[in-house]
């Protein structure tokens, strides 16, 4: 098992707030609709490359693994 559920709970529950206090604080900055929307495209690009980056990372890692394992055995 990769991590614990509580791990998890924790993971996703800092993802939310981290959302929630730049939403709330981009709420209430003076920037015009056009600006604002930039920079929710923006974090929502820096969010899904840093989950894809972390996903590529552990499966490159577990891709190495099996192909040791096939070669010690084969």
């Amino acid at each position: 098992m990769r991590n614990t559920s509580a791990f998890t709970g924790m993971a996703i529950v800092g993802l939310v707030i981290g959302f929630a206090m730049f939403f709330i604080g981009l709420y209430n900055a003076p920037f015009e609709l056009n600006v604002k929307g930039y920079y929710i495209a923006v974090m929502l690009l820096i969010a899904y490359s840093a989950i894809a980056v972390q996903k590529v990372t552990r499966d490159n890692a577990e891709d190495k693994d099996i192909l040791e394992n096939q070669n010690l055995n084969g």
